[in-house]
């Protein structure tokens, strides 16, 4: 028996051995979650009987407040206990079938002894807690693995950097226990390893791979000191696949300082949330705050203002053709994602210090109680050294004194008597028992009545006075539009101490325009959330450590600059792909550019590796590129993309067979990308009636397998087995194709183009 067979059967013991040993763990657990589950409904079913109820005098109040506090608190620490010790059985059945993927045999410096380590994707002692059978992948020994070949090696932990030697790195592909495949392999994980991962069909949801992340993955992973962390890589180059298993390693590296509700990610739209849902709790960690940009500015605009998106603008400019209104809008785009925007709004405020705040009436049954006048003397009665916000505070306070005294003489006001004959019998009932309550009703009194009617008047004008007042808390008595609007008014362009740019007329005239209609436009959306926030004064996060930010070459840099005050306390992970940057306003030069920063606090890495398609798929996306020369093809053999060039009336039933001999091949997951969503739709109403299919839009929020019908920006950051572009002749203009680009790399294993030109 050669070497290489004896060691294979060595380690397919180990693995029965270690599969055994948390078997027992997990039979161990289940017993004390049983015991934990009991505990936790016999608290239910007797916690009044264990409560002690009297309400007789503050003394006995405040002692049955604190008994019902502790059963609470002994409910909720059973709850917590059951569902901590669920998850670990998860993640140990998850062990059970595949315990580790990687070993490294180390010797320390100065030791005689070499430990040999073997890498999982989570902790597993032996019975007596004192060895570790199976280390974390994101324990800093683990690191080892991932960064060096046999040799030479270190690795940094809490207390120093540890030196020594690396005698063995093995890789192992272990499928229900059984040892499928065994490498001894230098710095970079095995080929054979990616191979076999890369070559599985995509999947409806993102998969962790921790067994084949790489050395530039790992720097990302396991970044500490900077603040700003921008990944400018290739498309599938691991980007979103490293920053997820970086949240994972943060969550495990700072256990019981950081949790899941500390680290927020952007994503680039609701179908994405759903794609990488799955990551995390693979890794046994909680969900991270997950939402769009879009989904943020809408929430912090209010509910009473529309905002467009950011693919409906750019279904405006993929859609319409070139005019004056078409180029005074890209011009329009162009200056309101710069800093140099940022910098008239500021200006604009600072002149609201002194002139120009506009209000709103605050009325009462169409008739107004505070006119915008009185709120605009009242408002610039107040110190001008005070702030904005503050001096909005001291306004609010003011308002709802004067709604009080109001409220007081609306009471004896005639329409008051008269709605109270429409009030319902229940009011009435109420009213009887306040005055019951009260002990107001004698029997030497004749004014019974005249109490009762107070009371019913007081229902009526509460009713009222209550929105009003509530309005009045969410800052609804300021004309927020009005004057963003006024801002480009002509009148402010003398006041204002800043530097317009030359298309200022034509960017103006058209703001006003569209600021008029039903909703405001994606260029002004967060300049105008901004402006919004400045004059409230908002909150920032300051609960956020870590913000994630992904797709972010399609962020300008005026939307990061918002963010970056938003969320002053948390540190910044970019990851984006300047040759995906598909929105007008996504400036190579300036793209993924974050100010206020000192060069030692942010770090830049670049992955130029693909590992997501077939080297022939990347060979040909790569030319679409200008400077697509230094993208790197991971080895892996494929069919050559096609080009199918057919008559228009040609086209569908030439796609409907296609994706016909796709599904035969056995692939999941068939993806047939339009330019638009117009077309997507078009497109859909004709296949469909031939093939099951399903389209994406933009509000869709689950991605399941099956052939597809999407336009070319919502498939942003996803993967498909196979991928069919619906004529690629509609790609004509040069500022298009980032866009092609970046629907063609959506492929992980074919490529199909159709055209009819």
């Amino acid at each position: 028996m050669s070497n290489e067979q004896m060691d294979k059967q060595e380690e397919q013991k180990r693995i029965y051995t270690i599969g055994m040993e948390i078997q027992q763990k997990i039979d161990s657990l289940s017993q004390h979650v049983k015991k934990v589950s009991s505990d936790a409904f016999e608290i239910r079913k007797t916690f009044w009987d264990d409560v002690k109820v009297n309400m007789d005098g503050q003394d006995d109040i405040d002692e049955t407040f604190f008994s019902i506090k502790q059963q609470a608190e002994l409910l909720l620490e059973r709850e917590r206990s059951q569902n901590q010790l669920d998850r670990q059985i998860k993640t140990l059945n998850r062990l059970k079938h595949s315990p580790y993927f990687g070993r490294v045999d180390f010797k320390e410096m100065g030791e005689s002894l070499q430990e040999s380590i073997y890498i999982g994707i989570t902790s597993f002692l032996d019975k007596e807690n004192e060895n570790f059978l199976i280390y974390d992948w994101r324990a800093p020994i683990s690191s080892l693995y991932y960064d060096y070949p046999p040799g030479e090696a270190r690795y940094t932990t809490p207390e120093g950097i540890i030196e020594g030697e690396m005698t063995l790195k093995r890789q192992f592909i272990i499928r229900n226990s059984e040892l499928q495949g065994m490498f001894d392999t230098g710095v970079t994980i095995g080929d054979q390893m990616l191979q076999e991962v890369l070559g599985n069909s995509a999947n409806t949801q993102m998969k962790s791979i921790v067994a084949t992340i790489q050395k530039e993955q790992n720097q990302i992973i396991r970044n500490e000191k900077s603040k700003l962390l921008i990944v400018q890589g290739v498309a599938g180059s691991g980007k979103t696949s490293a920053a997820l298993q970086r949240i994972a390693y943060l969550l495990y590296r700072y256990r019981g300082i950081l949790s899941s509700q500390n680290i927020m990610l952007f994503s680039p739209n609701p179908l994405f949330n759903s794609y990488v849902a799955t990551v995390l709790p693979e890794l046994g960690e909680e969900n991270m705050q997950q939402t769009t940009f879009q989904e943020y500015l809408n929430h912090r605009a209010g509910r009473a203002l529309k905002l467009e998106d950011p693919f409906t603008q750019l279904e405006y400019l993929l859609n319409t053709k070139e005019s004056c209104e078409y180029e005074s809008r890209v011009r329009s785009i162009q200056l309101k994602s710069t800093i140099q925007f940022k910098d008239i709004i500021d200006s604009y405020l600072q002149l609201l210090s002194t002139e120009g705040f506009l209000f709103r009436d605050i009325k009462l049954r169409s008739k107004s109680l505070i006119t915008k006048e009185q709120l605009s003397e009242k408002f610039y009665s107040f110190d001008t050294n005070i702030s904005i916000p503050n001096r909005i505070q001291l306004l609010q306070e003011w308002i709802v004194k004067e709604l009080k005294k109001r409220k007081k003489l609306e009471k004896r006001k005639d329409w008051v008597k008269e709605e109270i004959q429409f009030l319902e019998k229940e009011d009435y009932a109420d009213a009887f028992k306040k005055l019951q309550g009260e002990k107001r009703f004698k029997d030497d009194t004749f004014d019974d009545f005249a109490q009762e009617e107070g009371i019913l008047s007081e229902v009526v004008v509460s009713r009222y006075f209550k929105p009003i007042i509530k309005r009045v808390r969410a800052f609804g008595f300021i004309h927020y539009l009005g004057m963003y609007i006024q801002l480009f008014g002509e009148k402010m362009l003398d006041k204002m101490n800043v530097p317009f740019p030359e298309s200022w007329d034509d960017i103006r005239q058209l703001s006003i325009d569209q600021l008029n209609s039903s909703e405001i436009s994606y260029e002004d959306a967060t300049p105008f959330v901004y402006f919004k926030d400045k004059i409230e004064g908002r909150k920032t996060h300051s609960s956020i450590r870590h913000l994630f930010i992904d797709e972010a070459q399609d962020y300008s840099p005026f939307q990061l600059a918002y963010l970056k005050q938003l969320f002053p306390n948390s540190k910044m992970t970019l990851l984006g792909d300047i040759n995906q940057g598909i929105y007008m306003h996504s400036h190579k030069e300036d793209a993924m550019a974050v100010n206020g920063l000192e060069e030692d606090e942010k770090e830049t890495i670049v992955l130029t590796r693909s590992y997501r398609s077939t080297r022939p798929i990347v060979e040909y996306t790569k030319t679409l590129l200008k400077d697509g020369h230094h993208i790197e093809a991971f080895n892996r053999d494929g069919e050559e993309p096609t080009l199918t060039v057919v008559k228009e009336e040609h086209l569908i039933p030439s796609i409907i067979e296609k994706v016909k001999e796709l599904k035969r091949k056995g692939h999941e997951t068939i993806a047939v990308i339009c330019k638009t969503a117009a077309e997507s739709y078009k497109v859909f109403t004709e296949i469909s009636e031939n093939l099951p299919i399903r389209l994406m839009e933009k509000g869709t929020v689950t991605f399941e397998s099956g052939p597809i019908i999407i336009p070319s920006y919502l498939a942003k950051g996803i993967e498909f087995d196979a991928v069919i572009i619906y004529n690629t002749s509609a790609y004509g203009k040069d500022s298009e194709r980032r866009l092609f680009y970046t629907a063609c790399t959506r492929a992980m294993h074919e490529l199909h183009l159709y055209s009819t030109e």
